[in-house]
């Protein structure tokens, strides 16, 4: 059973525009939070991974695949692990809450779009706790769709 969860949040419309909100979020362990903007959709952005850092993602423009693996050796993960992928839209109001001992790869779908990243450490201790790997490890990106 996955250790990644998802809180639904909700969007609420009406003919002044809409609010999108998270009221079951809780802002417990958060120490900071970031922007990813992704202008080509191209782009992928990682592997990264933190032994010790819990992560929160919330699509804020667009939409974006997110994939997270757990490495079983971090000098040296093994080639066969298999990654949770997951959709994050901004027609969707959710938060997906990642703990720690993941490490996490992200596409975007379209151009443009923006991706909220709150994080459970600053960013002196991030930074000890950052690991790296190919972009094109544990997932075919070529046939991730939409």
């Amino acid at each position: 059973m996955s250790e990644i969860k998802i809180i639904q949040g909700e969007i609420n419309r009406d003919e002044r525009g809409w609010i999108s909100s998270l009221n079951a979020f809780r802002f417990e362990g958060v120490e900071r939070f970031y922007i990813i903007h992704h202008p080509d959709a191209s782009v992928i952005r990682g592997w990264h991974g933190h032994k010790h850092e819990k992560k929160w993602f919330y699509c804020l423009k667009g939409s974006f695949t997110l994939a997270f693996v757990r490495p079983d050796d971090w000098e040296n993960p093994s080639d066969d692990l298999v990654p949770e992928i997951f959709t994050l839209t901004a027609d969707d109001s959710k938060i997906l809450c990642l703990p720690e001992g993941y490490a996490n790869c992200i596409k975007a779908h379209e151009d443009g779009s923006m991706l909220l990243v709150f994080s459970g450490k600053i960013l002196d201790e991030a930074l000890l706790d950052s690991w790296r790997y190919d972009k094109n490890r544990w997932v075919d990106w070529a046939k991730i769709g939409r």
